[in-house]
């Protein structure tokens, strides 16, 4: 049986804004907002603390299988930095949101990042490692790119997202993919 709502990932370095706009997304779509980052710590779908990056090791394995059923289900939007493992036919649409360098370096330092927390983060914005992981997991078709440097972005990606759900209609291709 078809998803009846789509799932959307939103994906992009720490920092880009995920959260904020998967948040605001769910509530004008009705959508379930999914903060995999979250997630991870509430189910502890983790192999443990990383000192050196100071966060979680998720494990993949885990979170897929949590999300497995909502995910059949549709009406998701996935937050997360990362985007290789989760299956392809889960989503709908794939959101890799990009932030300037010095903008993306000044958030990052205002949530306390440091040294080499700090300019790894930068660096995967700044080879655009996000992007390329996405458009190697997902059909390119599916994957857009959206700039979000301040609050009028964020509005204009906002607006735009919205009226993709609303537009959105359950496919043959998502149809297959779910009585498979």
């Amino acid at each position: 049986m078809a998803r009846q709502r789509p799932n959307i990932l939103v994906t992009g370095t720490p920092g880009t804004g995920k959260t904020t706009m998967s948040s605001v997304l769910a509530e004008e779509t009705q959508l379930r907002h999914i903060n995999i980052g979250d997630l991870v710590k509430e189910k502890s779908l983790h192999d443990g603390w990383d000192d050196e990056l100071d966060c979680y090791v998720i494990n993949e394995d885990l979170v897929c299988d949590e999300l497995e059923d909502m995910m059949e289900q549709g009406g998701n939007i996935v937050d997360y930095h990362g985007c290789d493992f989760f299956p392809e036919r889960w989503f709908d649409l794939v959101v890799v949101l990009q932030t300037d360098n010095t903008v993306l370096y000044d958030r990052l330092a205002q949530r306390g990042y440091s040294g080499s927390k700090l300019s790894n983060n930068v660096e995967c914005e700044i080879f655009q490692t996000l992007l390329e992981e996405a458009k190697e997991s997902y059909p390119e078709d599916i994957v857009r790119p959206l700039k979000s440097d301040s609050i009028e972005d964020i509005s204009a990606n906002l607006t735009s997202l919205t009226d993709w759900v609303r537009r959105w209609q359950p496919s043959t291709e998502s149809a297959r993919c779910s009585s498979a």
